[in-house]
């Protein structure tokens, strides 16, 4: 080696000599510099930095002295064996990383015996999911892809797919559309943002309350002025409906979240004479939860009774095949179709081609219908089983939105806080949730002493055990 790539800093008030022997030292340290690896001569590097050749015999003299070199005779300076010092620095990390860890772990190992059992209404099941069928569709259409598949594709989504969703839509839910009318997104959030451009900036939405928060948040972010309105047993109250202004209504209408209210057929029916009413209004129906019924036959989309075109009908597989998945889907009146059009048509699909196609054999084969049944079976007999095991409870609580959906609610009838509930309920390693989470605004006062049981996610000896906790925890209220 002739040189090295110090870069001296005059005026600085720091020796050169002494910013020569730390740049070595540091090249050294951090292994640039390797064992026996040889230094340019003092009267070289001297010649590369221009400086005297004294400053650079005072650097190599300080690094000479401290071990980092060594000199051996008409040969010049080389690089010491430093493999000890850098095993005392390797163990000096490790023992500050493990330390760390140990601390990470216990805490951990706190949150873990903290959170023994989850209740969550958001969580589904995925033990069934028939991933070997996902991963021989997915082999087989990238064995068969050829370049088209890696194009860009319609915005709307790929044809093949639409058209399967709307088969699929009409069949199960009654749902009248064509290909055309369905826009395939990565979930909920980019279709809305999609309904804004082609809706307007200048917007009323009326939602029930308590309502999706997170619909609420997105269409807040519009810059949409909302209008949150009571709810009954059979949902949002009409009254209400037509003295808030609103142009757009968003609705839940086959199992509102979270209530679980079932829209009934003349409920449907005044919110349909209402879009009709004037021209520019329309209804959003987030058709949530809608494939897991339990009793009874299912419950047609509003959509499906819509002759005016009044109904924007907004769906996902995220709960009735997997969270990742993130596909969703708008179905727009064919009236809307030349606003999104010209509003929406440069935005290119933001959901893969080769995601869209597995999807579409998922779907078209059959699989996804089977896979949907097994489903059903499976969580119904945990919505029985989890029925089962509050039966402790009918005394205290009045059991609500059950029969479908993933989630059962508890309201104390005497009137106990929710919050109260929930933190009784931590205490014992149990996680429950509010209905308080998506209340906004003035909200019927029930709703304050109600919490959400979800069942998707857990086995039925951990519902049991969970439950089994929960009288401990309520002992007090039962």
């Amino acid at each position: 080696m002739n040189e090295l790539a110090i870069t001296l800093k005059a005026g600085t008030g720091e020796y050169l000599y002494l910013q020569i022997y730390e740049y070595i030292k540091k090249e050294i340290r951090t292994g640039k510099l390797r064992r026996n690896e040889r230094l340019p001569s003092t009267r070289s590097l001297a010649e590369y930095l221009q400086v005297a050749r004294s400053t650079v015999d005072l650097a190599y003299s300080q690094l000479l002295a401290e071990g980092y070199i060594e000199s051996k005779p008409y040969k010049g300076y080389f690089v010491c064996n430093m493999e000890e010092l850098f095993d005392l620095e390797k163990q000096a990390v490790m023992h500050a990383v493990k330390k760390t860890e140990r601390v990470s772990a216990v805490q951990t190992s706190v949150e873990k015996t903290t959170t023994k059992f989850d209740f969550s209404p958001h969580a589904i099941s995925m033990k069934e999911f028939p991933f070997a069928t996902w991963k021989k569709i997915t082999k087989e259409i990238l064995i068969d892809a050829n370049s088209e598949m890696f194009a860009l594709g319609d915005a709307r989504g790929d044809y093949e797919l639409r058209e399967t969703i709307g088969r699929y839509l009409h069949a199960a839910r009654g749902v009248n559309c064509d290909p055309e009318q369905i826009i395939i997104g990565a979930g909920n959030d980019y279709l809305l943002m999609l309904l804004e451009k082609i809706l307007g900036a200048d917007v009323c939405v009326a939602m029930e309350n308590p309502t999706y928060r997170r619909a609420y948040q997105v269409f807040k972010s519009f810059g949409y002025r909302i209008d949150l309105l009571p709810m009954d047993e059979n949902g949002i109250q009409m009254e209400a409906l037509y003295q808030s202004g609103a142009k757009v209504a968003y609705v839940m209408p086959s199992h509102q979240y979270p209530t679980g209210v079932v829209m009934p057929i003349r409920r449907r029916m005044e919110l349909l004479k209402w879009a009709e009413a004037e021209e520019g209004r329309y209804l959003i129906e987030d058709d949530y939860d809608s494939e897991f019924r339990y009793k009874g036959k299912p419950v047609p989309a509003l959509q499906a009774s819509d002759q005016s075109g009044k109904v924007i009908y907004l769906g996902t597989f995220s709960k009735s095949i997997a969270p990742a998945i993130r596909v969703g889907y708008l179905v727009l009146p064919k009236m809307l179709l030349e606003k999104y059009r010209e509003n929406c048509g440069f935005y290119a699909s933001t959901v893969s081609r080769i995601d869209q196609r597995i999807l579409n054999e998922f779907i078209k084969d059959g699989y996804f219908e089977r896979y949907l049944n097994k489903m059903r079976k499976a969580y119904k007999e945990k919505h029985d089983y989890l029925l089962e095991q509050l039966t402790c409870f009918e005394r205290t609580f009045d059991f609500s939105g059950e029969n479908a959906g993933l989630h059962i609610l508890l309201t104390a009838k005497k009137e106990i806080p929710a919050k109260e509930l929930i933190t009784a309920a931590e205490e014992e390693g149990i996680k429950i949730y509010g209905v308080s989470d998506s209340l906004l605004g003035n909200v019927n006062e029930k709703y304050l002493h109600t919490v959400m049981l979800g069942y998707g996610a857990l086995e039925k000896d951990e519902i049991k055990e969970g439950i089994d906790k929960l009288k401990l925890a309520w002992k007090n209220y039962i």
